[in-house]
Order: structure tokens, then C-alpha cells, then sequence
């Protein structure tokens, strides 16, 4: 999928919202653990209750890998259950990888053309030549981590070296590397004050913004810094969303919740 295809369900949908498929057995619904699959079948339903809701899901692979051989397989079922009954959809393998060439290769090929996602979050501390590997597909994106929303990020991210926080020559030394079109960034919506000065950097960017709701992050004021004329922002909202209920009419919670929100993006589109 293009960046000009995913403004365009943008504009259909009136939403930037992206919703992440962090399932853990635990918080599901009880009636679904009888089933054969139930992070698939939990999946499933919150999929096809928010869908025209969405432009974008984004499993986190930990919470699949967490579960050995099953979970990588319910992984495998939710990606192809959305390339075969919602293509248009955006998806995001929320894996954080990142090695050096030949391994990262492998991660990129393993995503790309195994699973068949449209993008993969990478981890830019090994530099280039852990990151090009995977822009080097045609049409896939690569979501490198450029400023978090966890506390932790102040320990690295937003240190002064040689007189300039180091997300800031993060994003900057990314656009000369080959292929770097290909490149979104995450960036944590709890830290909305610095959205202006990374549009600086990478103005046409889309940035994956997690940190909304759960976590206390305001979209308003990350529309108000972030947003550029393609809106350019993907909008995560994990726990928020898919565990809003943990009853039998947890699919019907989830859409009411991603509704709130598609509400709130589209009065802010419409402006």
C-alpha cells in the first residue's frame, strides 16, 4: 500500500485511527477461551466490529510470540483474515526489530513477504544498515522508533549530543539513507509538545502516535502540532478499545469506543 492509497481511506473513512491487537488471554472474554483459537476469534470480532472505524490495526508481536507456535499462528490468521476481507486497511507488525544486515533481511522478508504486512516498527540504535534492509521493499513501510511515549524515553531519546537532542539527528540522518520515502516514525502522543519541532525534520512524514487514552496522551493538541496537509498521523488505541468490555458484548464496547474517537478525528478533519 502507497502513502497516497492510505490518505485516501483516510478521506473515505474520515479517521486516522489505528487499533492495536495486543491480546492477552487473560483480559478476553472468558466464553472465548473454549474456542480452538481464541486470540484469532477475539481478533475476529473486534476486526470486523470497527473496521469501517479504522484505517490501520497493529498487532504487537509479543503478545502473539508470548504464546509460542499458536500464537504465531493466530498471528498469521489475523493478518491473512485482514489482506482477504479488508485490504484496504493499513496494517502495522508492531515488532520493534532491529540487527544488522543479513538478520534484519530475514526480519524484513519473515514480515514483508511471509505475513504479508504492510509495515513493521524497526529500531534505529544499529543505524543504517539495520534499517535499510527493510526499506528496500516496494510499497512497505518501515515505522522506525524516533521519540516514545514511555518514561524511559528521556534516558536516550531527548539527550543534548553535540547540541541537539538525539531524536532530533535520529530523524534527520534517517532521510539520507536509501530508500528513505519508505520511512514512517513513531512518535508518542504523551510528548505532544515536540511534534512541531520534529514536522520541522520530516515534514511529509506519517507519524504512529501511540499514547492516546490509556495512557493519557491528548489528541487535540497532537493534531494541533502534528498534522500536516495528508494529515500524516496514524492514531493508536490499544487497551482503550479492545477491552472495553470483557463480556459476551465485547465487540459491540470496542466499536462504540473506536467510534468516540473516528467522532473526534472527523469533526477535526472536517475543520
Amino acid at each position: 500500500m502507497t502513502t497516497e492509497q492510505l490518505f485516501q481511506q483516510i478521506q473515505i473513512k474520515k479517521s486516522f485511527l489505528c487499533i492495536g491487537l495486543d491480546v492477552d488471554l487473560n483480559k478476553i472474554p472468558k466464553h472465548l477461551l473454549e474456542l480452538e483459537d481464541p486470540i484469532f476469534e477475539f481478533n475476529k470480532a473486534i476486526i470486523d466490529a470497527t473496521h469501517d472505524l479504522c484505517v490501520s490495526y497493529k498487532p504487537n508481536t509479543a503478545f502473539y510470540e508470548a504464546y509460542g507456535i499458536k500464537g504465531w499462528q493466530s498471528l498469521q490468521k489475523t493478518i491473512e483474515y485482514l489482506n482477504s476481507n479488508y485490504p484496504e486497511i493499513f496494517t502495522i507488525a508492531d515488532a520493534k526489530r532491529g540487527d544488522i544486515g543479513n538478520t534484519s533481511s530475514m526480519y524484513a522478508k519473515a514480515f514483508f513477504e511471509d505475513l504479508n504486512f504492510n509495515s513493521v516498527t524497526v529500531a534505529p540504535y544499529m543505524g543504517k544498515d539495520s534499517v535499510e534492509p527493510f526499506l528496500a521493499f516496494e510499497d512497505k513501510h518501515t515505522i522506525m522508533l524516533a521519540l516514545t511515549s514511555n518514561e524511559g524515553a528521556f534516558d536516550f531519546q531527548t539527550k543534548i549530543v553535540e547540541g541537539k537532542e538525539l531524536y532530533k539527528t535520529v530523524l534527520e540522518t534517517s532521510k539520507h539513507w536509501k530508500n528513505a520515502e519508505n520511512l514512517m516514525y513513531v512518535v508518542g502522543a504523551t510528548k505532544a509538545e515536540y511534534f512541531a519541532e520534529i514536522r520541522k525534520i520530516v515534514p511529509k512524514s506519517f507519524l504512529l502516535v501511540p499514547g492516546v487514552g490509556a495512557q493519557g496522551g491528548n489528541l487535540q493538541d497532537v493534531c494541533k502540532y502534528g498534522m500536516n496537509d495528508e494529515v500524516g498521523l496514524l492514531i493508536n488505541s490499544s487497551r482503550g478499545i479492545i477491552y472495553a468490555s470483557n463480556q459476551e458484548n465485547f465487540a459491540q464496547k470496542a466499536r462504540e469506543e473506536a467510534m468516540k474517537l473516528q467522532q473526534e478525528m472527523e469533526v477535526i478533519l472536517n475543520k
